[in-house]
Formats: structure tokens, C-alpha cells, sequence
């Protein structure tokens, strides 16, 4: 990790030294460890580290956009040259909504030692009882289990000072037999917050469930997904309809529904990125603050979210989801939440006499009809 100090110094130096008036300097840095295993042995291990940053210039409304990961001061430098090169040479841009002006952010703790300092041999030892585990079942397993360590950073020309760094843990794991499968996932800032036991008992019981699967007759069944499936669906919303553009376009389902029903009154759908019970970021590739925004409330419709460009074009505010240097996507919410409901999963199940239980799905296209999708 090379720290605020240094990262904040490099940025303010090349703005500094390229004196234009409109400039913003973002910095992205991911350095992560991977193991792979497959047929119940590791495969795959291996690490990565990338940084970069994105140089932003803008004369009036004309933008350019030039990134380099090389921080020398020539380099630095160069990169901010070719930004206003390209700033100067394009179209101009009526939805331009300037650099984001200095704030303050929420303190969040996503950094821990604990994940940090997790090692090849950690993982392996890890992904080694997972299949132990599965081998004694008659059983073979599959998956991944990655560590890693971020930074990001935002530096402007108004003012803005944003740094924020994370650590983080992931794993799937795929528990198979001839006829069966079952899978199981888990994701935390601390690696030691993760149960891998429970999780690998999950997918292994699963499995054994699931062997010698019937044909069902066609006809009407209740379906109850599990938190797996319906991050598949939720993660399709977060393009089709969650974001500014599909909504004012009126390809979001959300569409002209703002405060009508539109689901059960139990169902809240919300995008928080200040909520410490998932992966939390104080700011958005902007440096605008997080703003919590809510899809559905009670079964009502809502809102998207927007940044700087969005929220310029359709006269509104930015809620903190802009996306990297060059994107052209526009935002897009990364901390999606479903509201508890008023009953536990297991009595969700008791409560049901015949249903499919769907785990996860293994393929979805939202774009095939997105306001229906």
C-alpha cells in the first residue's frame, strides 16, 4: 500500500504543475491474491497489482480524458499534457456538470491487517479443508478465494482532497457430485469475518440434496430465491434501471412511477454507500459523498442515481455514483440493499408446502425487454 501522504502529494504536484484551471487527478490502485482450485486440488494461484491515474482537463464545457500508470514526474506530466490535448480538439459538451467542489466524508474503516497480510499459504490452507471436506463426502470441489488491497483517491483543482483505502475477502465455492451441485459465497473486509466451515457445509449439503434430481410437470409453482439469485437480478437492475439515463429515457421500469405502487408494500430496494454491513465507500470516482437513494420504499416507486454529467443534463443533484475517468455508462449504484423483511428464511420455507428453491441463476440478459425485464 503506498498511503495518503504520498498519493495525495503525487496527485497535488502534477495538477499543480500543469496550471490548468479545470483539472482533476484520480487515483485507482488494486493489489489482490488469488487461488483457484478445481476437481477438489489448487490449480491456479497468483497475484496482481495495477495502479493508475486518470488525468480529467476541461476547457469551458470540452472535456479530455488521459490515464497513465507510470508516476514518474515526466510521465505524470505528459498524461496531463495529453488530457488537455484531447480537451482541446473535442466537441463541446452542454452536459458537462464541472469538477466536484471539496466536501467532507464519512470515516469508514475498510482497511484491516487481517486481510492484508493473508498469504499464498493462508489460502491454500484454506481452500485445502474446503476439500478435504468434500473428498470425505465422495464430493469434488471447486472455486476461487481472493484477498485484496485498494486505494482510491480524488484531487481536484477546486479543492478536493478525497482518499479512501480497502481491503477486502471473496469466495465461491462449488461442491459436485455426478448428478448435483451446491454452491455457497462469501464476501467481507475481514477475512477473519468470514466463516469458510459454514459456508463449505452450506454447499456441501446442497449437493447431497440435490442428487438424483427429477423432471417437475409443467404448471404453476411458488419460486423462492435465496440472497445469491436475487444479487443476479439486482445486478442486472443496477444497468437497466437504477441509473439516470435508462430512467429518463424511459427504458427503466422505474419510469414515470415515482411515488405510485409498484410492489408489495414490504419491499424497500436502496442503494447506501455509508452501509458498514457491506463493502462501504465514502465517495464516489468524483469525489462526491455517497447519498443513499431509494428504488422502491414500501412498494413505491423512486429514484435514480446521478453524477456530475446526469444530474447536470436532468437537473438534479449528483447522489455520489459517478464512474472512473472516461466511463460512459454513467452512474451506477454499487451498494444495492433489500430491506429486511418481517420473516426469517427458514420460516419462509416451513411456510411452504411445494416450491423450487433457486440458488443462484446461471445465466440472465436484462436487455431483451428492460422496462418488462
Amino acid at each position: 500500500m503506498i498511503g495518503k501522504e504520498k498519493i495525495v502529494r503525487l496527485l497535488k504536484t502534477a495538477l499543480a504543475e500543469s496550471k490548468f484551471e479545470q483539472a482533476e487527478a484520480v487515483f485507482i490502485s488494486s493489489e489482490y491474491g488469488l487461488t483457484r482450485y478445481a476437481n477438489s486440488a489448487i490449480h491456479q494461484n497468483m497475484a496482481d497489482q495495477n495502479n493508475s491515474i486518470s488525468f480529467k482537463v476541461a476547457f469551458g464545457k470540452k472535456v479530455g480524458v488521459a490515464s497513465t500508470n507510470i508516476f514518474e514526474p515526466e510521465a505524470l506530466k505528459r498524461a496531463c499534457l495529453n488530457a488537455a490535448a484531447i480537451a482541446e480538439r473535442a466537441k463541446s459538451n452542454p452536459n458537462f456538470g464541472g469538477l466536484a467542489r471539496s466536501a467532507k466524508f464519512k470515516k469508514l474503516t475498510n482497511y484491516f491487517d487481517v486481510t492484508a497480510k493473508v498469504t499464498p499459504a493462508k489460502r491454500a490452507a484454506v481452500v485445502k479443508k474446503i476439500c478435504d471436506k468434500a473428498i470425505k463426502n465422495g464430493l469434488t470441489a471447486s472455486g476461487a478465494l481472493k484477498t485484496s488491497i485498494s486505494e482510491i483517491a480524488v484531487v481536484n483543482t477546486n479543492g478536493l482532497v478525497a482518499y479512501q483505502p480497502g481491503t477486502s475477502c471473496s469466495i465461491n465455492i462449488i461442491i459436485s457430485s455426478e448428478d448435483s451441485s451446491g454452491y455457497a459465497q462469501g464476501l467481507s473486509r475481514r477475512f477473519d469475518k468470514i466463516d469458510f466451515s459454514e459456508l463449505t457445509d452450506v454447499a456441501l449439503e446442497k449437493c447431497l440434496a440435490s442428487r438424483n434430481p427429477q423432471t417437475l410437470e409443467p404448471g404453476h409453482y411458488d419460486v423462492i430465491l435465496e440472497p445469491t439469485a436475487v444479487a443476479n437480478l439486482l445486478e442486472w437492475l443496477t444497468f437497466i434501471a437504477f441509473s439516470a439515463n435508462p430512467y429518463h429515457e424511459k427504458t427503466s421500469f422505474l419510469s414515470g412511477k415515482k411515488g405510485k405502487k409498484i410492489a408489495v408494500p414490504a419491499l424497500s430496494i436502496y442503494d447506501d454507500g455509508l452501509d458498514t454491513t457491506g463493502i462501504a465507500f465514502p465517495f464516489d470516482f468524483e469525489g462526491v459523498p455517497k447519498k443513499q437513494v431509494y428504488f422502491i420504499r414500501k412498494g413505491l416507486g423512486g429514484g435514480p442515481v446521478y453524477d456530475l454529467s446526469t444530474a447536470k443534463k436532468y437537473k438534479a443533484k449528483s447522489t455520489g455514483h459517478g464512474m472512473p475517468p472516461g466511463n460512459s455508462g454513467g452512474p451506477m449504484p454499487l451498494n444495492v440493499n433489500i430491506a429486511s423483511g418481517n420473516k426469517p428464511f427458514t420460516k419462509m420455507l416451513d411456510s411452504i408446502e411445494r416450491a423450487i428453491l433457486v440458488t443462484r441463476f446461471h445465466y440472465i440478459n436484462g436487455f431483451l425487454d428492460t422496462p418488462k425485464a
